[in-house]
C-alpha cells in the first residue's frame, strides 16, 4: 500500500504544480474567462483531460522509438510559437464589443485543444517525468499508475477551474477600459510564451 500512496502523492504534487504554473492553457483559461463567462473558463481548464490522452500516447511512443526527439520537439515549439502569436494578436484587438463576444464565444475549446497540442511542454514533462513514473508504477501494479494519472489529472484540472472559478467572480470590478486593458495585458503573455516557444525551437534544433 506504501508504493500506491507514494504515487498518489507524486500524482498530487505533481499536478498541482502543473495546474498552478504560468503557461498559455492558462493564460486562456483567463482570457477566455474573461471575455466569455465561466463556463468558457471551465471549458479551456477541461481541455488536459481532451488532449492529452493522445499526447500521452505520443511521449510514449517517441521515448520507445526515437533516437532523437529533438527535432519533434522543436517543431512543435516553433508551431505552438505561431498559434500563441495569433492568439495574442486576437487578444490585442479584442474591443469588449458584443459582435467580438458572438463570433468568438463558441471556439473557446478548439484555441483549448490546438494551444494544448502545440505546447512543448506536455510532452517535455510526459517524456522526462510522466510516462517513466506511470511505467515505473505499472511494474509495480495498475493501482499505483492508475492513483498517479487519476490524481495528476484532477489536481490540474481543478487548478484550472479554481483560477476560472475565481476569475469569473470579479470580473466585475474590471470595468469599461480596465476590463479590455486586462485582455490586452493577457494577450501581451501570451505574445511572451510564443517568444519562449521560438527560442526553444531553435534550441531544440541547435542554436543556441
Amino acid at each position: 500500500m506504501t508504493s500506491e500512496i507514494n504515487f498518489l502523492v507524486s500524482g498530487i504534487i505533481l499536478g498541482l504544480t502543473a495546474g498552478i504554473a504560468p503557461g498559455p492553457l492558462m493564460t486562456l483559461v483567463l482570457a477566455e474567462t474573461l471575455k466569455h463567462g465561466i463556463a468558457s473558463g471551465i471549458k479551456v481548464a477541461l481541455i488536459p483531460l481532451l488532449s492529452d490522452f493522445p499526447i500521452v500516447c505520443v511521449s510514449i511512443w517517441i521515448l520507445a522509438k526515437m533516437s532523437d526527439i529533438h527535432i519533434v520537439l522543436g517543431c512543435i515549439s516553433i508551431g505552438g510559437g505561431f498559434f500563441l502569436v495569433y492568439l495574442g494578436y486576437e487578444s490585442l484587438i479584442f474591443r469588449g464589443d458584443k459582435s467580438d463576444v458572438k463570433e468568438s464565444k463558441n471556439k473557446s475549446v478548439q484555441k483549448g485543444i490546438i494551444t494544448n497540442f502545440l505546447n512543448p511542454h506536455p510532452y517535455v514533462f510526459w517524456l522526462s517525468i510522466g510516462a517513466p513514473l506511470v511505467l515505473k508504477a505499472y511494474n509495480i501494479n495498475m493501482l499505483s499508475s492508475l492513483l498517479f494519472i487519476i490524481s495528476f489529472y484532477v489536481m490540474l484540472v481543478g487548478a484550472k477551474i479554481g483560477a476560472a472559478l475565481f476569475t469569473g467572480k470579479y470580473r466585475h470590478f474590471l470595468k469599461d477600459k480596465n476590463y479590455i486593458y486586462t485582455i490586452r495585458l493577457l494577450g501581451i503573455a501570451l505574445f511572451i510564451f510564443a517568444f519562449i516557444f521560438f527560442r526553444e525551437g531553435l534550441e531544440h534544433f541547435g542554436f543556441r
